[in-house]
């Protein structure tokens, strides 16, 4: 039986001192640190990159592309929101399998299989025909490639973090852990700086005919960096630990389900709030400025509040990450869940006024009740696992997370909009995300499990 409110503790000495760095000494040197944190930082937002130029494409191109319906755009879009949504469905599945073998195998493993999967999909994307050459097997095998591009995703987030969070210091365990959620901004801002450079490069016509392919196809040389990174590094000290001692899982998910069932349903609650933030900032809103007349942003310039706000993000997720190191990582997640739930009706107060200035307001303040949440999440979430099943915990955790919070956010976003012409029930619907996530970390017991290099060590 899990039990929710009662702190565990680990057989895990944390008695090594963090100046025991070094060749020899046990622990990982400076330099063995920055590779991961590197690593981990690249390899991620590469992989968000890839994610959310689907993402972008799905609100500008796809509707028309792969869903025509010339009678009613909305209904193409709608669809196509659909299939972005599909890949979020796909995510515990990549959760699922990684977390697995992550626990089994290694961490290292499981990132380099990952990149791959999600390098191939995003690749086939960009050579993809279209509806009007091929009928429908067009959308069927984007929603194929995209539940692909979903198994990927599904499979890095945990062992990114993992990956960071075992080299940290004890600490600093919130800072490491936020270079992979640091990845997140920088691919949105990748993302959107390839559309931004290839719609304007080319005739509206052009981009419209096959210059929309170029980011999926530019993904082809990112993803081989990364995976050269990548190559670079070892695998992660716990998990070295556990091979040594031989206490590596044997089936690391039934273990999972069987101890921690509680923990992982309530993680996952927990872990709703952040993404329902960077989807409706960072997709729905590409699509909602159709939606505020005449007078409204223009696509460049929704673009470049995207890239905008990416960049407050990239900012203030450190930030989060520096409180909790200081404050306590659930205080400083409580903080940003309560930020967002005051300030879901003011973001569409602003947003809705069409005003670039408005928007570049409401997107700063809610993107730092988001990074007040992503900050700790990732330390908070590993933590919450023995080293046994930490994979398969956190990955499992944060795509439950995902797909409530996220994966459906432009789907419901432009569905609510379209019923009743008015952001008030999507404000309410932010609002409820946060209450939620808040609700749920108030009752979640933290830190049970140390899991920086320095907790490691005999």
């Amino acid at each position: 039986m899990n039990e929710l409110h009662s702190p565990h503790t680990s057989s895990i000495d944390t008695s090594a001192s963090p100046d025991e760095s070094g060749p020899g000494r046990g622990l990982p040197s400076a330099r063995e640190r920055s590779k991961v944190l590197s690593a981990s930082l690249v390899g991620t937002a590469i992989e968000w990159y890839d994610f959310f130029i689907y993402g972008s494409a799905a609100a500008l191109i796809f509707g028309p592309q792969f869903f025509p319906a010339d009678d009613n755009p909305v209904v193409g879009t709608l669809a196509a929101f659909a299939t972005f949504a599909v890949g979020f469905l796909a995510r515990p599945l990549g959760g699922l399998l990684m977390g697995h073998y992550g626990d089994r195998i290694g961490r290292k493993a499981m990132l380099m299989v990952s990149m791959l999967l999600m390098g191939v999909a995003t690749v086939a994307i960009g050579l993809l025909p279209t509806y009007a050459t091929i009928g429908v097997w067009a959308p069927i095998l984007l929603v194929t490639f995209r539940i692909l591009q979903g198994v990927g995703v599904g499979g890095e987030w945990g062992g990114a973090v993992l990956m960071a969070v075992e080299y940290s210091p004890r600490n600093r365990r919130a800072l490491y852990g936020a270079f992979p959620q640091m990845g997140l901004p920088l691919g949105i801002i990748g993302a959107n700086l390839v559309f931004v450079v290839v719609s304007n490069i080319l005739a509206p016509e052009a981009f419209q005919a096959w210059g929309w392919r170029v980011p999926f196809l530019f993904s082809a040389v990112l993803v081989l960096i990364a995976l050269w990174i990548r190559l670079q590094v070892e695998d992660s000290p716990a998990f070295k630990t556990m091979k040594k001692e031989k206490t590596v899982a044997k089936a690391p998910m039934l273990d999972l389900f069987r101890r921690h069932t509680g923990t992982v349903l309530l993680a996952g609650v927990v872990s709703i709030a952040p993404p329902a933030i960077g989807y409706l900032y960072s997709v729905w809103m590409l699509s909602h400025r159709g939606n505020l007349g005449e007078d409204g942003v223009s696509q460049n310039t929704m673009l470049a509040l995207i890239i905008f706000g990416a960049v407050c993000h990239l900012v203030t997720v450190a930030l989060g990450a520096l409180l909790a190191d200081r404050f306590t990582q659930k205080k400083v997640f409580l903080w940003g869940a309560a930020m967002l739930t005051l300030w879901a009706f003011p973001f569409f107060w602003l947003a809705d006024t069409g005003q670039w200035y408005n928007i570049a307001i409401a997107f700063a303040v809610v993107l730092l009740a988001q990074s007040l949440m992503a900050g700790p999440q990732a330390a908070l979430i590993a933590e919450l696992f023995p080293a046994e099943v930490r994979y398969s915990g956190a990955s499992v955790a944060y795509q439950i997370g995902s797909i409530l919070g996220g994966g459906f956010m432009p789907l419901i976003g432009t569905g609510l909009y379209a019923a009743f012409g008015t952001s008030t029930p999507i404000a309410l619907y932010l609002m409820l995300m946060g209450l939620i996530s808040f609700g749920a970390m108030a009752v979640l017991t933290v830190g049970r499990y140390q899991a920086s290099a320095d907790a490691v060590q005999r």
